[in-house]
């Protein structure tokens, strides 16, 4: 399995799915498929994370490593006067994301393909949602912490989701070098919820 999800171009075979969740009170429908995250179901760290970010109904929000969509599409619905942007590196989660979309009704979005916050550097946003790519690496995730910052209006948060096995430490870390308020604000089943506030 050389092959995993933080890849441009996933050269697993396809091996389409559909998923339901009940995210935030509201059922989804969601197409999964090989070479991207958590393809058998919404994985638990982002379920947290839907649970307990906090976004203004007119928020402007960016959902960074989208994957299928789970996080922004549930945040989509939480922000109806606002805007939420997802992003992932991988051409089939981005795929994916945009026909969940269309599945579950939610326009208020736009989908981009990104390595990290790439294509969106020039915008600003109020929120920022990750379940970062561990298996990029450290350096990855905190190139991805150091972006969220610069987009951030001020004020602005940035909310992510993180194993205390997987680096939860160094990642809090690398966040009160960032930002000026930093807080685990839930924690399940060895998972932490950060909020970074800039």
């Amino acid at each position: 399995m050389n092959d995993h999800y933080y890849s441009q171009k996933p050269t697993a075979a396809h091996d389409v799915h559909t998923v339901e969740e009940t995210l935030r009170g509201r059922k989804f429908t969601f197409s999964t498929d090989a070479g991207v995250f958590s393809k058998k179901g919404v994985d638990y760290g982002s379920k947290v994370l839907i649970a307990a970010m906090q976004l203004p109904e007119d928020a402007q929000v960016l959902d960074v490593g989208c994957g299928y969509g789970p996080i922004g599409l549930a945040a989509a619905m939480c922000v109806p006067r606002g805007k939420v942007t997802l992003v992932d590196i991988n051409e089939r989660a981005v795929e994916l994301a945009r026909s969940n979309a269309q599945r579950n009704h939610i326009t208020n979005v736009e989908i981009l393909q990104s390595d990290k916050l790439a294509e969106v550097l020039d915008r600003k946003y109020d929120v920022v949602l990750t379940n970062p790519p561990i298996r990029a690496g450290k350096e990855t995730v905190h190139q991805i912490f150091e972006q969220a910052y610069e987009v951030l209006n001020p004020g602005g948060a940035l909310w992510v989701v993180i194993q205390k096995k997987q680096g939860a430490p160094s990642a809090f870390a690398k966040l009160e070098s960032l930002f000026s308020k930093v807080a685990e604000v839930d924690k399940d089943k060895g998972y932490r919820i950060y909020k970074a506030v800039k």
